[in-house]
């Protein structure tokens, strides 16, 4: 990408989307447009169709999704499923329409199937059925990296995608409701610990294993592959490690500073029991994750001591 062209991040104010912003100003990338929600409506065809008439972006990075954690995908099937396709064939087709030289597509580690062997492969896709709790997000960002990949194919379009794993960092959901393990369970636990709560309970037996891959490394992989990627087929993106909900809840005692017991709720679902992936193609292409998950869950702690007035 040129330093000088002018990029459109959508859902820039996000937890991943802001790690962009911040990762293309570190690399002198200044050229950048970007709206909140209330000024553009990605669910409204006309109005992404008229900003991309008006604005004629060069390159997009889609990081804009109605995303949230287990209880809420639960709770909310046909919403995810829904808004998550609204948003994304809406940018996609207009990015089309309106020329885009190039953009990534955002997908998630969800797609892939509940019994999918482990680490997960790109290859796997579409070989089992998604996990049940999360079925409505994870058809719908299937859906998005096939219209990338077919438009790549019918249109010559330079549409890419990527897959990253579990992610946490700064801005993250920390609404045990609706975010994701990282920052729901680092809210409870500092709540329990300010508290002085001799027990914290998880839900599940915390032997499900998950990959966490601190958000700053997605954003620094996300413009390396808008620089260096130029195939259809989408790639994985994350540290290829699994943790077990049990090992995050101890990682997370140290970091917060919690002295109670931990209590596992064996009557509520554990999800997939083991999701990590398969990132041997991002690294023989030159990438490789750089934050330990200790020194990301510090980071991402001390971030939310600083804000979480707001």
């Amino acid at each position: 990408m040129e330093k000088n062209a002018l990029i459109y991040v959508a859902g820039h104010a996000g937890m991943v989307g802001s790690a962009i912003v911040r990762e293309l100003a570190r690399l002198g990338y200044a050229n950048l447009v970007v709206r909140t929600r209330a000024e553009l409506d990605l669910t409204n065809q006309t109005a992404v169709a008229d900003f991309f008439t008006k604005e004629k972006p060069k390159y997009v990075i889609l990081a804009a999704a109605k995303v949230g954690g287990i209880a809420a995908n639960m709770a909310s099937q046909a919403d995810f499923l829904y808004e998550n396709m609204q948003i994304q064939n809406n940018v996609i087709w207009s990015a089309h329409t309106a020329g885009v030289k190039k953009l990534m597509f955002l997908g998630t580690s969800c797609i892939y199937p509940r019994e999918c062997p482990q680490p997960a492969k790109e290859e796997y896709l579409l070989d089992g059925k998604p996990e049940p709790t999360n079925d409505g997000y994870a058809l719908a960002k299937i859906s998005g990296l096939k219209l990338c990949e077919k438009m790549y194919e019918q249109y010559g379009d330079r549409f890419i995608s990527c897959m990253p794993t579990n992610i946490y960092g700064f801005c993250d959901d920390f609404d045990p409701k609706s975010g994701h393990v990282v920052p729901g369970m680092m809210q409870r636990m500092h709540t329990a610990k300010q508290n002085g709560d001799k027990e914290f309970s998880i839900w599940g037996s915390g032997r499900a294993e998950r990959e966490f891959l601190f958000v700053d490394d997605l954003a620094n992989a996300i413009v390396w592959l808008m620089n260096t990627y130029e195939e259809k087929d989408f790639l994985n993106i994350g540290t290829g490690v699994g943790t077990s909900i049990k090992e995050l809840a101890v990682l997370l005692k140290g970091v917060i500073g919690y002295d109670g017991e931990l209590v596992f709720d064996t009557t509520k679902p554990d999800g997939a029991p083991r999701k990590f992936l398969d990132v041997s193609k991002i690294h023989k292409l030159g990438w490789k994750y750089s934050t330990e998950l200790k020194s990301g869950l510090e980071k991402t702690y001390q971030w939310y001591l600083e804000n979480r007035a707001s």
